[in-house]
């Protein structure tokens, strides 16, 4: 039985040291004592423990007697902890959604001589192993990836509830967007080019602009349009802009009565209750990845794929848990049998070209029921 260490015990990190538990030692991991105490002594493959990945020098000690390392971890502290992970000499699959380049880490990895696999999620994740899939079949000329989580239940006035923190998500809204367009990377706000699109158990919902290309902006660069563009129900971007404009959002400390404070952290705190995703809220994800290309013989191909994945109430298991976690699980599986033993850093996509590797994660998702639907079309 293989040994794994699983950082970060919230709902997404959580769903995936269960997933492992069914066949593998698990470890989980958190600096929140109260959250461990959830799974104390529920699952006879499960283990947890105390830790603040901040301190390094514990982080190397405990994760040393593990085969594999799979981190959770917030935002925010993701780079640092997979940098730790890497100089430790770990193999590592990693979900966290850091605003730094992770391709910056490949030397060190390659050096270590690890395998690390990175933004190993629903998007990016999934939409990133589509895309390697695709790219060794068609020459491919568009990608278009929209993605969102969204809770079943609508509440004004922002229609949205998350699993990871409000920095994280506040972070998305707030980043500068990059987009390939006639092979040029374009960089616009966040929020902008809002779009209406239609999804058949869903309904309209609207697209706008996020940096989620990442890594696919310098590995798939001969591809010359590429974008990825976050789903929210209709309205809510506006609220966004509203709060983004009046300084909800800036990092600069303000004075308050004696007292500093940022506008950020004050925002944070007061968008916890309003977006925080209970246990049990029902939820879903909704995503489209849209493909095209020539395909060997010269004729115009276009491959959508989507999903549509809602809260499982038999596990109890948040959807964006099982399509960001399972992924990530059947990675680790992936190395862990040896299906993937190259050494280095790698995004999705460079995974996704194996044909082995693509078919063996597909499998795993359908297995457990999350399922893409594929559409295969020959344009005249």
């Amino acid at each position: 039985m293989k040994q794994i260490i699983v950082l970060g015990a919230g709902m997404v990190g959580s769903a995936m040291a269960l997933d492992l538990a069914k066949t593998h030692s698990v470890c989980l991991c958190d600096a929140d004592n109260n959250r461990l105490k959830t799974f104390e002594n529920k699952y006879p493959n499960l283990k947890i423990r105390h830790l603040d990945v901040t301190d390094t020098t514990q982080l190397k000690t405990v994760i040393s007697p593990f085969d594999i390392v799979l981190s959770a971890v917030p935002g925010f502290l993701g780079f640092s902890t997979l940098k730790t992970i890497i100089e430790a000499g770990k193999d590592v699959v990693d979900i966290s959604f850091f605003a730094e380049n992770a391709l910056d880490l490949k030397p060190l990895a390659e050096k270590n001589n690890i395998t690390a696999v990175v933004d190993c999620g629903v998007a990016p994740g999934m939409g990133n192993i589509i895309l390697g899939r695709y790219n060794e079949l068609l020459k491919l000329t568009h990608f278009e990836c929209l993605v969102g989580g969204l809770p079943k239940v609508k509440t004004w006035p922002f229609c949205y509830k998350a699993p990871f923190s409000p920095v994280d998500v506040i972070e998305e809204y707030t980043r500068p967007a990059r987009y390939v367009e006639q092979g040029q990377i374009i960089t616009r706000e966040p929020l902008s080019d809002c779009e209406y699109v239609e999804f058949e158990k869903v309904g309209t919902l609207e697209s706008f602009n996020t940096d989620g290309l990442r890594s696919i902006l310098y590995t798939m660069s001969h591809i010359p349009n590429m974008k990825e563009k976050t789903l929210r129900y209709p309205g809510h971007v506006e609220y966004i802009k509203v709060l983004k404009a009046s300084g909800f959002f800036d990092d600069a400390p303000v004075e308050l009565k004696g007292k500093r404070v940022t506008p950020l952290e004050m925002s944070s705190k007061l968008l916890f209750n309003a977006w925080k995703l209970n246990p049990e809220d029902e939820e879903l994800t909704v995503m489209r990845v849209t493909l095209r290309g020539k395909d060997h013989n010269g004729n115009d191909q276009e491959v959508i794929y989507d999903l549509y994945d809602e809260y499982c109430k038999k596990t109890k298991t948040s959807s964006m848990s099982r399509t960001t976690g399972y992924t990530a699980t059947a990675m680790v599986n992936l190395i862990l049998d040896g299906q993937f033993n190259a050494k280095g850093l790698f995004p999705p996509e460079q995974i996704g070209k194996y044909e082995s590797c693509f078919d063996f994660i597909m499998s795993y998702l359908e297995e457990r029921e999350v399922i893409y639907e594929k559409r295969y079309t020959t344009i005249n």
